[in-house]
């Protein structure tokens, strides 16, 4: 462990996690404050960023991250469609430029960040729509599903399996792979780790995450495997790569989902980075640790996007401890 990810630690435990504790959820303060505190790098060399918030540009509302002239779509063109995290609440694409920006120029692709709607105003499944209506305009914009990463952090993590599951049971053409980062797929809350690691997490304590849930559910079960993943039948799905920290609450939502979709056939692979806090690529290029595990993040994206389309994968029992 860095430290500049003790630091980083220390940061969240004295400014972020104290919030959690609280027994009510201030969504407007918690929105507030993520846009307040954001860092938002500068756009690399050759690259730009394309913000697109037109009423015209619906379903695709959000930003592309993009090299300068390159082609935006075509049978050779790769893309990633990334839905970020904040528990379905808050942040939005532009709080998740310090994920989104590393990760397009390592991987040498085009990233469109998806804004989709958040809850309370818009309830499970609105934002399942929006990424799932997404994925269908890229498709018919031209890019080839083989071509496309579907990726998130935390409830975009969650909302990126369950863009495939929707995908899938609906009989559309699935994406080359998963990117996953500390994904919330347990809307329950009933990971042994929200118990086991409530205290050591330095962002998150474990009550928070089913206060959290009620906002985006609303009336849906927390167990309807489209708002939690970890509930659903795995099989068909694309390569997944998850990324997870030891001392996250929510490592077990990481934990159960491997070995539900490589007992489902679906390659899948697991690295559980020790003591790395929740989404700890988004505090690249501070932490080392979140450099490196951008790197592999891209490399994977470069991987699934290269091969052939999967027809049927066998499955991976690849976990990592780094």
């Amino acid at each position: 462990m860095s430290w500049q990810s003790a630091l980083a630690c220390w940061y969240m435990r004295r400014q972020f996690r104290p919030e959690t504790l609280k027994p009510r959820i201030n969504v407007e303060r918690a929105r507030a404050l993520t846009a307040k505190r954001a860092w938002v790098p500068r756009v690399p060399k050759d690259w730009q960023l394309r913000e697109v918030y037109g009423a015209t540009d619906t379903p695709l509302r959000g930003e592309w991250v993009e090299p300068v002239g390159g082609a935006r779509a075509g049978a050779d063109a790769a893309v990633v469609l990334y839905c970020h995290g904040g528990g379905y609440y808050f942040c939005s694409p532009r709080t998740h430029r310090s994920i989104v920006f590393p990760l397009a120029t390592r991987a040498g692709l085009p990233i469109f960040s998806l804004d989709y709607r958040l809850a309370p105003e818009h309830r499970f499944p609105a934002a399942l729509d929006d990424a799932v209506a997404a994925y269908r305009r890229l498709i018919a914009d031209g890019y080839a599903p083989q071509k496309i990463v579907v990726a998130g952090d935390s409830a975009g993590g969650g909302l990126a399996l369950a863009t495939l599951l929707a995908l899938r049971d609906a009989g559309d053409p699935l994406p080359a792979g998963c990117l996953l980062f500390s994904p919330w797929t347990d809307l329950a809350a009933t990971g042994a780790s929200i118990r086991t690691n409530d205290g050591l997490d330095p962002m998150f304590s474990g009550p928070a995450i089913a206060l959290a849930a009620k906002l985006y559910l609303g009336e849906t079960p927390a167990d309807h495997p489209l708002a939690s993943p970890v509930y659903a039948d795995l099989h068909g799905l694309p390569p997944l790569f998850i990324l997870a920290g030891s001392t996250e609450v929510l490592l077990d939502d990481s934990r159960r989902v491997a070995d539900k979709a490589r007992a489902a056939g679906v390659e899948c692979e697991l690295e559980v980075w020790k003591k790395m806090p929740h989404v700890w690529p988004m505090f690249a290029p501070f932490i080392p640790e979140a450099n490196r595990a951008l790197d592999r993040a891209a490399s994977f994206v470069r991987r699934v996007t290269s091969a052939p389309q999967h027809a049927a994968t066998q499955p991976s029992s690849a976990m990592s401890s780094v």
